[in-house]
């Protein structure tokens, strides 16, 4: 897989990520989020955008640079808690790839 789309999947595992949250938290329609959800995406979306690891970036969880504000870091922790478990039965391949992802990485060492 290329770097670009190394970055577009994680952009999609995101996106439906939130989607999931807002849906259940915030009673939203299917593919629409509400304003709060929508500056969550947009702002995870930028961050991978900047990440200075680029396409070779590993799971943010195990990155000694945490680039996220700590307002958004509590909030995309929020929704990762709650649609980690529900992304198995509506995005199986993300879900999938994402665990593979964050279980075989390793820290960056110095």
């Amino acid at each position: 897989m290329s770097g670009k789309n190394k970055l577009t999947t994680e952009k999609k595992t995101i996106k439906a990520m939130i989607d999931i949250f807002c849906s259940a938290h915030h009673q939203t329609k299917k593919n629409t989020l509400c304003f709060d959800c929508s500056q969550l995406i947009e702002y995870a979306n930028a961050r991978l955008d900047k990440c200075p690891f680029g396409p070779d970036k590993g799971p943010c969880l195990k990155c000694e640079i945490h680039c996220y504000k700590q307002e958004m870091r509590d909030k995309i922790k929020q929704v990762m808690r709650f649609s980690g478990p529900r992304m198995l039965k509506s995005h199986p391949i993300l879900a999938i790839n994402h665990l593979i992802k964050e279980k075989t990485a390793k820290p960056k060492e110095d």
